[in-house]
């Protein structure tokens, strides 16, 4: 009997077992360095979070909302991208601040797949996004009403949330845990 998947499954399961493929093909391989295969396997998982948060790029913006067909909040939009990787997330943007490593808000240290935090200057934290590199980012903007990618350097207004702090969801440890989760899905 074959089990109809959802999208989100068969996308997942499709990058794991590309980021699963490349980590083996580069351990079999003996490469002189060690570590050297966890990193493409890293650098793999990176791109594929990438494109899964672009394919989202026009869906409409919905508060609450948590998936493509009904729609994104910024937080049900960061929460879908990461559990499309098994990695679950907590639902508001609030909690999302403190989920991961903390890491510096500079830009030249951002890698893609990094989670965003934005807030006005005297509050906390109330949107989020997903980085994918060159200075941009995902998420679902409620000004915008869909989901769209956005410049980090974009000029100062009342409208747009400044860039308060940055979360390391992929890290080494991450990507082993996402390793040994694609081996067992097969």
């Amino acid at each position: 009997m074959m089990r109809l998947t959802s999208t989100r499954e068969r996308i997942g399961c499709a990058v794991f077992v590309t980021a699963l493929s490349a980590f083996a093909t580069t351990a079999n391989a003996q490469a002189p360095k060690p570590f050297a295969e966890l990193s493409n396997s890293a650098l793999t998982l990176r791109d594929s979070v990438v494109a899964i948060a672009r394919a989202q790029v026009g869906r409409r913006y919905r508060t609450g909302g948590t998936t493509p067909e009904r729609g994104f909040d910024c937080s049900g939009l960061v929460k879908f991208v990461l559990e499309s990787f098994r990695i679950e997330v907590p639902r508001t943007a609030r909690e999302q601040s403190r989920f991961g490593a903390e890491i510096p808000r500079d830009t030249a240290r951002l890698m893609a797949g990094d989670v965003l935090l934005f807030g006005k200057p005297k509050s906390g934290v109330s949107h989020v996004g997903i980085y994918v590199g060159n200075g941009r980012f995902i998420h679902a903007s409620s000004v915008a009403g869909r989901v769209i990618e956005s410049p980090l350097d974009r000029p100062p207004s009342p409208l747009i949330k400044i860039l308060k702090s940055a979360r390391r969801v992929f890290g080494a440890d991450t990507v082993v845990v996402a390793t040994v989760a694609a081996t067992k899905l097969h």
